[in-house]
């Protein structure tokens, strides 16, 4: 199944023109099982997304999308976050102290908000985003380059914030997931790859792209 792993919803990110029914319904017509919504610095959407699944059946898992003293990590599986900016690699500990998963979002975009050389640093990420919705091609492939480099799992998303992006990247899960412990599980073993959405169907990327 394919699964946009890093979404944001207007509710709590403030740059987003998207609500989570036009996100659920976009995606599904794209072919996604299941989208993450992973909000700037909040989980405020955990709750209504969690009755939102309950009422219509789509898998809606909410993350966070946390900007740390050296760049955005994406987080998922966790309760609990720190209310203001700390370094990367407490962030991650906290994460993993949790059960959680993380992975550096865009890491090498032009915008100042990418671990960059600091994945080199830190110690626990479990992957690396190599294909962003928002992302140049060549900052990917340097973002895939890393992972190899680092053994770490990679990562599609499309990182929307308007309604054409929804899911014009996503991460290919080899097993069905319907729960965050589902989720969870199928993550730790790494066997995702990162694919993007062209021709009315999903592709998993070769780098070439």
């Amino acid at each position: 199944m394919f699964i946009d792993t890093h979404m944001h919803e207007m509710t709590f990110s403030k740059d987003s023109f998207l609500r989570l029914d036009e996100m659920v319904r976009i995606g599904k017509a794209k072919g996604l099982g299941a989208i993450c919504i992973t909000d700037h610095d909040s989980m405020g959407l955990r709750e209504y997304a969690k009755k939102y699944t309950e009422r219509t059946g789509f898998p809606v898992f909410v993350g966070i999308e946390f900007f740390s003293l050296q760049g955005d990590i994406v987080a998922l599986g966790i309760q609990d976050y720190p209310k203001e900016r700390v370094s990367a690699q407490e962030f991650i500990d906290l994460v993993k102290e949790q059960g959680g998963v993380c992975f550096a979002a865009h890491p090498f975009r032009d915008n100042n908000r990418g671990l960059e050389e600091n994945l080199r640093v830190v110690k626990g990420l479990d992957g690396l985003e190599v294909l962003n919705g928002s992302t140049s091609p060549e900052a990917c492939r340097k973002a895939a380059r890393y992972a190899r480099e680092l053994n770490l799992f990679t990562l599609g998303s499309s990182d929307c914030h308007v309604p054409e992006k929804v899911g014009v990247c996503a991460t290919y899960f080899p097993e069905e997931v319907r729960t965050m412990e589902e989720f969870l599980a199928v993550f730790k073993k790494g066997e995702m790859k990162p694919a993007y959405f062209s021709d009315g169907i999903y592709h998993i990327w070769d780098e070439s792209f």
